[in-house]
Parts: C-alpha cells; structure tokens; sequence
C-alpha cells in the first residue's frame, strides 16, 4: 500500500487529523533539507510535501517565491532533490513524501523518467500545480505505473464539471486551497471551507486537506473539525527566512509545528 494510504487510514481510524507541511528543497541551503525533513516528522508531521523549486512559481506568494528563487541560487534541481529523498529514507522509511511543483521540470526531464526516479527514491506522488486535468491523463499514466499518488489541487472557483473531472483522476488525497489568491494569503472564511468541502465530498471519496491561510493553532484547529488534515506552508517557510542561521530557522519550525500538533489532537 501507498504511504499516503497507509498513513491516511491509520489516522482516520484513530480520530486524527492529517498534518502536511510544506518546505522547499533547498531552502535556505543544501545541507539543511534532510535534517529539516527529519525535523518536520519530530514535531508531529503527517505527510511531507517537498516543493521543487521552479523560475516561474505563479501559485506561489511572495514568501515561497522567495523561498525557490534561493533554492535555484544553490542550484538543486530534480535530481539532486531525489538525492535528499534517498538520503531522507535511509532513516525515515514510512513518512509520506509529495513532490509538489510545476510541469516544466517534469516534462524536462521526462514523464516516465520522473516517475521512474521519483519512486526509486522514495516518494509517495507528485502535486503539479500548473498541470489542470484536461492535460494531466500521460503524467497520470507514469505515475500510476510507479505506484505514484497524483494529487490535485482545488480551488473556491474550481467548476462542479471540472471538480468531477478532478475527482475522477486524482488519488491519495485532494488540496483544497481554501483561499482564492496565492499561497500566503491572508483572509480564512471557515464557512465558505465548509460549504465547499461539503461539495468535494459529495464528488469523490478521498480525504481533503485544505491549506493556504492556515498560519497559527486557532486556525488548524478550526479547519480540522471539517477537514481530513490541514497543509503548512508558507508559516514555515518564513520561518526559515527570517532566522539567523539555518539552525535556527529549524528551531523556529520544529516549535511552530509542535504548536499544531498540539492544537490538532486536542
């Protein structure tokens, strides 16, 4: 069984909810992915998403576009990401790992090679932001043949007709982006969530996790009550950034996290 699967189930059957924390490969420095990795897990971490940085974020808000212009400063690419993977899962052979970027590296590289390498190196799927489903059937293919999860994105603005389409291609589970706007966005409408979650379920069976917005205890709680676990991103991110030292900024995370963890179990 799939990570993703596994970990997702094990939760829902124990009355948890699902954290996924956003980090990019490569931020602030090379050396500081996998231990950042390792500490994303101490601190209660579910299901890691790790971005892979890219020139032209478009989805991305100020903070985590920052975050991929110093990941592509210190030159980490696909396969020196893959290289942390298989370094990562020396000593972490069950956290679930996306690969959460954009098309062009991907199709750079090769669909099949991609896939190929990515479960070589032990992640668990991949979440292409700029790919939209009507485009996404041969990366599903190359996934699936890997045992890849392909995760999608939906949004407040994603059509029934097109959250159909979503429902029918995606697996392992949905990111819904509570907000409209880019990730780092600042206004949470937790009764908009709930009536769209309400639709989502309503189309497909898989568990939800909603992110963008989520920035401190009270708001991952909220969202947790309705959601089948809540993604971090751009609150660790800017972690990161404004600390001192790469040390630090771990410091920072692991506290952050911990936080939620706490605010989500209670």
């Amino acid at each position: 069984m799939n990570r993703i699967d596994q970990t997702l189930a094990n939760l829902a059957e124990q009355g948890r909810k699902a954290l996924v924390a956003y980090v990019v490969a490569g931020d602030p420095d090379l050396d500081t992915t996998v231990p950042l990795l390792h500490d994303l897990v101490a601190a209660g971490t579910d299901i890691i998403e790790l971005g892979v940085a890219f020139s032209d974020p478009s989805a991305e808000g100020p903070i985590i576009q920052r975050a991929h212009e110093r990941a592509l400063a210190n030159r980490v690419g696909l396969r020196q990401i893959f290289a942390m993977l298989t370094e990562f899962r020396r000593t972490d052979p069950h956290t679930p790992v996306v690969l959460m970027g954009y098309a062009n590296p991907i199709e750079w590289l090769g669909l099949d090679a991609f896939a190929a390498a990515a479960a070589e190196a032990g992640a668990d799927g991949a979440l292409t932001v700029d790919l939209p489903p009507e485009e996404a059937a041969p990366l599903d293919h190359a996934l699936r043949t890997h045992g890849l999860h392909n995760v999608f994105l939906l949004a407040p603005t994603t059509s029934p007709p097109r959250l159909h389409r979503i429902a029918q291609m995606a697996s392992g589970f949905l990111y819904y982006v509570s907000l409209k706007g880019v990730t780092g966005a600042a206004t949470l409408d937790i009764a908009a969530v709930e009536a769209r979650l309400a639709a989502i379920r309503a189309a497909s069976r898989l568990p939800v996790c909603v992110g963008f917005g989520i920035k401190d205890a009270e708001s991952a709680r909220a969202v947790a009550r309705l959601a089948d676990g809540v993604v971090i991103g751009s609150a660790l991110v800017e972690r990161l950034a404004q600390a001192d030292s790469p040390e630090q900024g771990r410091a920072a995370v692991r506290r952050f996290l911990a936080e939620i963890r706490t605010a989500l179990d209670s």
